[in-house]
């Protein structure tokens, strides 16, 4: 990614990917993270909810968790869209 304007927009395309992505039946409120790494790779989550209110698992806690079991540990910025 070249510059800061092109990052954060880039960011923000694909955390509305992933927002599309989004369970919430409960709550009818999507929500897309996208976040970028140190070597320029973007791993994305959605929210994800569950009958149980306050199990649901929010869409940057995705990201990064996805992210993580990706291998990935170092990261430069995070988007997130609703």
């Amino acid at each position: 990614m070249s510059s800061k304007s092109t990052e954060a927009q880039e960011l923000i395309e694909h955390a509305s990917q992933a927002m599309d992505q989004a369970y919430c039946p409960y709550s009818n409120f999507p929500v897309g993270a996208a976040l970028l790494t140190d070597d320029g790779n973007i791993v994305t989550g959605c929210n994800v909810e569950n009958a149980s209110l306050p199990v649901g698992v929010c869409a940057e806690r995705t990201a990064v968790a996805k992210a993580v079991s990706e291998g990935y540990k170092s990261f430069v910025s995070l988007a997130v869209i609703t």
